[in-house]
């Protein structure tokens, strides 16, 4: 995989991505099942919508090679989750 070098401070890149989520790609994918990954460009608005966040990643830079990527999960406020859930047995 090619380093590429940041255009955004990683703060920017969230931010921007998480605007350009609310104002128009939510509700786009309100038929989407929850839990899937969203990668969008925080440039030119474009996303692809997947499973796993590297092969929609790849997908995205397939079409817009100079992407800057903010991800996020449908129907989550967060991409990924630390620790264990509640109640769930934790791995030793």
């Amino acid at each position: 995989m090619v380093k590429r070098k940041a255009r955004r401070s990683k703060d920017e890149v969230a931010r921007l991505g998480r605007a350009m989520y609310a104002r128009q790609i939510r509700r786009k994918l309100a038929g989407e099942p929850k839990g899937r990954v969203v990668a969008i460009d925080v440039d030119s608005g474009a996303y692809e919508v997947g499973d796993d966040v590297l092969e929609t990643a790849e997908r995205l830079l397939a079409r817009a090679p100079r992407a800057e990527i903010w991800f996020a999960r449908i129907g989550y406020r967060a991409l990924h989750r630390f620790g264990s859930r509640r109640g769930a047995p934790s791995a030793v």
